[in-house]
């Protein structure tokens, strides 16, 4: 085994990846960007080593600063975690040539699977199934464009190299196709140099499911049964479980058998995951392999009871397998929700910020959280935006649900939108409950889990103007303490007025909504008049910051984290943002220019598909912004003329940066 490894990667697969080292009792190193100098990984790790700017493409993509660090801290392995470098191999070839272990697959089998349409090829050959398709080297408009028309709609286009859903999109007619073409183009050629295309046939509603296999230098390979990744959304994963939903033993066997056949089609060794499109008969297609650790590796440790990231050590340092596939077995099931900085309301939107505030569920065998942030940090652009990965366990797929839905409700993040809310809308939904999954499940369901949003609840201002009681009393009587005059009526807080009511008003806003709020001081808490008429509450500050409230009777608990003057109140899963203000400090605040579009989020300029004097339409795309991997469209808001461009291609924009400026068609208006 391993004296000392280096882990080059961030944030919580870094922190995962220390702890099982730890555990081995092997030394760990880390690497950190500028950015990152802070970060929990750091402290994770027996020691740590600078190696450069934010930017990814400055630091952890820089192969040769890692290997450096590898050699002068007498590192004897390089785990690569996912994403980075850990599918790239050169690094891999690049590591075993300068006598440090990769602990990952041979770049052969890399190289292999880093292609999809090579990948196919293999496959094909090994009498693993796949999706009809076309995967050929002619890489013209017109053969693409034929092979589409040849194939029928709708149908996926997707980078040949890389995953992640970068470079894919679904084409639904022939008259899109070429538009649809050169935006996966471009994002591919982004994220991976390679703007290589394949077109498949797209199933309409399958299942995702993949299975985790493990090969060994000793010609030994298992599979560590399977997973259900069909919730996504931009083709990306949001909730997984394991084992998956409906899954029968002879359909496990069959898809286990052709996981199994296609990592020794290509010599396979370590961790490794085959994924395969189910559809609705039971017949199921190779869709590609991810040559690494995945993000959801931690349901299969629950159901399985086995710790992945030993196993990796153990097979890269030469060793067989730990288990057979007949030793292995299924203990339970698992959910594993990924808590992403996002705004699924805008369709899922990246989202940046400081973690002001974050309190996560206590962990035990039935909940685990894994992470690499903590309170105070920065979630930035320079890298992926999940927070944590949320994973819960119960001996049946019902209890786990209802862990993850508790557990759901106890996490508490303020400071930067998440998905939090949406998680939990989504593990209330019956479909989910009854395993009803499918690759468009979000989408079926996008009336339940975007729903509308109402006025604001009653219950939400008195938990709201509670907590301002409470911090007044709390500041007052400290303000008595230290008092030369401890009795005078006016260092009390119960509101004391002379020869009136005592009541305090507070003034909220939410929106373009202003709500008052009045306080009544009673001997056992107070009454508040609000929108719905007179309410009774009292409560108090636990030690732990939470907000206890009796509210007519009824006993609740809810997070209410105050910065200057803005409230956010969370409550079952839910948060509520409202500002508090004095109306007669207000000041009238200047708009924004009718004319202008400002950036959504800090990002890159690819493309700018408009100039001054253009004439557009409401909807029309007019610049493409790259932010977090991902391409995103600014459109015109309303039909008009082009009046200025701000920015050029390749030029980085701030969030609220204006881009261009546009003037309404008069005749439009009015």
């Amino acid at each position: 085994m391993f004296e000392k490894i280096l882990i080059a990667n961030r944030g919580e697969i870094a922190c995962r990846v220390a702890r099982s080292a730890r555990r081995l009792g092997i030394a760990t190193v880390a690497v950190y960007s500028e950015a990152d100098a802070g970060a929990m990984h750091l402290a994770a790790c027996d020691e740590a080593w600078l190696i450069g700017a934010a930017p990814a493409r400055e630091s952890y993509l820089r192969a040769d600063k890692i290997l450096q660090v590898a050699r002068e801290s007498g590192a004897q392995a390089v785990h690569p975690g996912y994403g980075f470098l850990s599918e790239n191999a050169e690094f891999a070839q690049a590591c075993i040539d300068a006598g440090v272990a990769f602990i990952g697959p041979p770049p052969s089998a890399i190289i292999a699977m880093g292609s999809k349409s090579e990948a196919k090829t293999l496959m094909a050959a090994a009498g693993v199934p796949l999706v009809p398709g076309y995967h050929g080297d002619d890489q013209s408009d017109g053969r693409l464009r034929q092979e589409a028309n040849m194939m029928g709609y709708p149908l996926l286009i997707k980078a040949t190299a890389g995953g992640g859903g970068k470079g894919m999109r679904i084409v639904h007619s022939a008259e899109e196709f070429d538009e649809v073409l050169q935006s996966a183009r471009r994002e591919a050629k982004s994220s991976f140099a390679d703007e290589r295309v394949l077109l498949e046939r797209y199933l309409i509603a399958p299942r995702h499911v993949e299975l985790q296999i493990f090969a060994d230098s000793h010609g030994n390979c298992v599979h560590i049964f399977e997973r259900d990744c069909s919730i996504q959304r931009r083709h990306q994963k949001v909730l997984e479980e394991a084992p998956a939903p409906g899954m029968t033993p002879e359909l496990r066997s069959r898809m286990g058998a052709a996981a199994v056949d296609a990592a020794k089609a290509i010599g396979y060794q370590g961790a490794g995951t085959v994924e395969f499109l189910l559809d609705r008969d039971n017949s199921f297609y190779f869709m590609e392999m991810n040559t690494r650790l995945q993000v959801e590796h931690p349901i299969t440790e629950m159901i399985s009871g086995q710790d992945l990231v030993e196993w990796q050590l153990r097979v890269a340092a030469g060793e067989t397998l730990p288990l057979t596939q007949d030793q292995l077995e299924i203990n339970g099931h698992a959910f594993e929700a990924r808590i992403y900085a996002e705004t699924p309301e805008r369709d899922f939107l990246p989202a940046t910020g400081r973690l002001r505030y974050l309190k996560m569920p206590q962990e035990s065998t039935h909940v685990r959280v894994d992470t690499g942030v903590q309170q105070g940090d920065e979630v930035s652009v320079h890298y992926d935006p999940m927070i944590a990965k949320l994973i819960v366990w119960d001996r049946e797929r019902t209890g786990a649900l209802r862990r993850l839905r508790n557990a759901l409700n106890a996490y508490r993040i303020v400071g930067v939108n998440t998905n939090l809310e949406f998680l939990t809308t989504l593990c209330t939904l019956p479909a989910l409950a009854e395993g009803r999954l499918n690759t468009g499940f979000i989408e079926t369901h996008r009336s339940s889990l975007f729903p509308a949003r109402g006025a604001l609840p009653d219950e939400v201002l008195a938990l709201a103007a509670l907590y301002e009681l409470l911090i007044e009393a709390r500041q007052a009587k400290r303000l008595q303490q230290v008092s030369s005059d401890p009795g005078s009526p006016w260092g009390v807080s119960n509101g004391w007025r002379l020869n009136q009511d005592n009541f305090h008003s507070f003034f909220f806003r939410r929106g373009g909504d202003e709500i008052e709020v009045t306080a009544h001081y009673r001997r056992e808490g107070y009454q508040l008049e609000l929108p719905s008429g007179k309410w009774r509450i009292s409560g108090e500050i636990a030690h732990d910051g939470d907000l206890l409230a009796d509210i007519e009777g009824r006993r609740m608990k809810a997070a209410v984290i105050k910065h200057q003057k803005e409230l956010t109140i969370l409550q079952q899963g839910r948060a509520w943002q409202l500002t508090l203000h004095d109306p007669r400090l207000d000041a009238m605040e200047g708009e924004e220019s009718e004319g202008g579009l400002i950036a959504p989020m800090p990002g890159t300029v690819v493309a700018v598909l408009v100039a001054p004097g253009d004439h557009v339409r409401r909807g029309d795309p007019l610049v493409l912004m790259e932010a977090m991997k991902m391409e995103h469209s600014i459109c015109a808001p309303f039909d008009g003329e082009i009046k200025e461009v701000c920015f050029e291609v390749g030029d980085q924009v701030e969030e609220g940066n204006e881009l261009l400026l546009m003037e309404a068609d008069k005749a439009k208006s009015v």
